[in-house]
């Protein structure tokens, strides 16, 4: 961390920062756990006595939030970037990438920009795709590193895709050490996910269709907000209907930027912050989503994704690779993709799977230049920091409740590789990575491991405010419903009522303040 300690800070935060104490704290340890979860994705040193008062420190919340912090400026470490002018704000390396690093980086933009041909072509570097998909690229779903567009109208290309899973036979039980796993498996015919394309010869599996609600709010003030409530439907179903026990959930691909840094804070810190009983009332009860790591073979903390599916860059880059693309990795190596057994002609169509590559489409390399890729794009450096409004909006979101999910500040582990850019960072994402009950309104009812329907995981936001810049368009959440800031802040409920209830009974100008804040991430 290349800063020194800030000079005026509250009392310690609630975060543990010595991994060994989450046993010595068991009521803040997630229960599914019988022992700490190992980083074991990173080569990290322990955390010294003095780190750990440092942290502390570094991470604490404001004595006074209308005054700026020392070094939030930095919201990406010192990897922070400059603001761009232009759209391409989330595609720039971090500042502090050696020489060799951004020839690695720009090798592996080249291939998340790739457009995939399917199989055979006579560049076998880049066929496979399919059979089915949902985009030829990665970068189709990622536009400029921007978040995703759902199917809306005047909109020339949509990212929104369908997850589907089904309950589990009874009794069938979650992976070993991982306790309170919700059992679903794959739809017996259309998959993990449901794709809307299909090369050659082949049937797409549906088309997405939808119908808006517009749902007015009242606000204080006099001030009306106008909510648009989804309903999704898949329609032209190739292989037959879903049937009633499928349980769909929409998906926007979400932002790319820092994802290598929130790879890079500590697993045993994170955990310090669930508090799934509510142990000290103050109404949030994170919780930890505990996956199976394909690549580790081992429980890890889930981090990526909206339900915290993933535990690592590498295997979230195979997973889309394999679900989005329809292309094979060693992590899943199967060339058919999502295709299921009941899709005979998928899985007999040819892969570009190339043989002095072990039969993979996308041999270890080219996974891994991906993957350093996705986990390096820089972080923006935060805009109008000592603005006295956005000071206000501040002082407003710590009130609200509202930094108590999306906890600003983090220091990432001491890497043992000293020219690694993620080592020993603070940086100010606005997540604290964990699963909160987010209520009926944005429930999908779909669990995912150790996610329950309603749980989603607290989204990062840093970066939020240029993200019509970068895109074109604002849509957040997980399936892009709300226009704005204030509609995502809207939909919020559960954990965050009181939060959302707080802003909705807020003078204008105060709201007006809390969004110029927001935008200033």
């Amino acid at each position: 961390m290349r800063c020194s300690t800030p000079r005026r800070w509250t009392k310690p935060s609630k975060i543990v920062l010595a991994a060994g104490l989450i046993a010595a704290l068991p009521h803040l340890a997630p229960p599914a756990l019988a022992q700490d979860l190992p980083d074991l994705h990173l080569d990290a040193l322990p955390r010294t006595p003095q780190e750990i008062t440092r942290l502390e420190a570094a991470t604490a919340a404001p004595t006074d939030p209308t005054q700026a912090q020392r070094f939030e400026l930095r919201a990406g470490g010192a990897g922070t970037v400059r603001v761009r002018r232009g759209n391409d704000a989330f595609l720039q390396p971090p500042a502090n990438l050696t020489r060799e690093q951004a020839m690695t980086f720009r090798l592996g933009q080249a291939l998340f920009e790739r457009q995939w041909a399917s199989a055979p072509a006579s560049t076998i570097a880049s066929d496979g795709l399919g059979p089915l998909f949902n985009a030829r690229g990665c970068s189709n779903c990622h536009q400029r590193g921007g978040r995703g567009q759902p199917p809306v109208e005047g909109a020339d290309h949509s990212s929104l895709f369908l997850r589907i899973s089904v309950p589990a036979p009874d009794g069938t039980a979650g992976p070993d050490g991982i306790a309170e796993w919700i059992a679903t498996e794959p739809h017996p015919v259309y998959g993990s996910q449901m794709q809307d394309f299909a090369i050659q010869g082949q049937q797409a599996e549906y088309h997405l269709a939808v119908d808006w609600e517009e749902i007015p709010v009242a606000l204080n003030g006099g001030e009306t907000a106008s909510l648009r409530r989804p309903l999704w439907r898949p329609e032209d179903l190739a292989f037959g209907p879903l049937g009633e026990a499928a349980m769909l959930s929409p998906r926007v691909a979400p932002q790319m930027i820092g994802l290598g840094l929130l790879e890079a804070i500590p697993a045993a810190e994170i955990l310090a912050l669930a508090d799934p009983d509510d142990a000290d009332g103050d109404g949030i009860s994170g919780r930890a989503n505990i996956v199976w790591s394909l690549e580790f073979d081992a429980p890890m903390l889930g981090r990526f994704g909206h339900k915290a599916g993933a535990p690592s860059l590498r295997e979230q880059s195979a997973m889309a690779f394999s679900s989005d693309i329809g292309l094979s990795t060693a992590l899943l190596p199967a060339g058919w993709g999502d295709c299921t057994a009941a899709q005979t002609a998928c899985r007999d169509a040819p892969d570009g799977g190339d043989e002095t590559h072990g039969g993979l489409e996308v041999p270890d390399p080219a996974l891994n230049l991906v993957t350093f890729y996705t986990g390096m794009l820089g972080v923006p450096a935060r805009r109008d920091v000592s603005d006295p409004e956005v000071l206000r909006g501040r002082a407003i979101f710590h009130e609200a409740g509202c930094a108590a999910c999306h906890r600003p500040a983090h220091v990432t582990a001491r890497l043992r590789d000293r020219d690694d850019p993620r080592s020993f960072q603070l940086i100010w994402p606005y997540t604290d990575l964990l699963l909160h009950d987010m209520g009926e309104g944005l429930a999908d009812h779909r669990p995912e491991g150790r996610a329950t329907g309603t749980e989603w995981r607290t989204a990062p936001l840093w970066g939020i405010g240029l993200t019509e810049r970068v895109s074109g368009y604002a849509n957040f959440l997980h399936d892009g419903r709300a226009r704005t800031l204030l509609e995502a802040i809207l939909w919020h409920g559960g954990e965050a009522q009181s939060a959302r209830d707080q802003i909705v009974e807020l003078a204008p100008d105060d709201r007006a303040a809390l969004l110029r804040f927001l935008g200033s991430l």
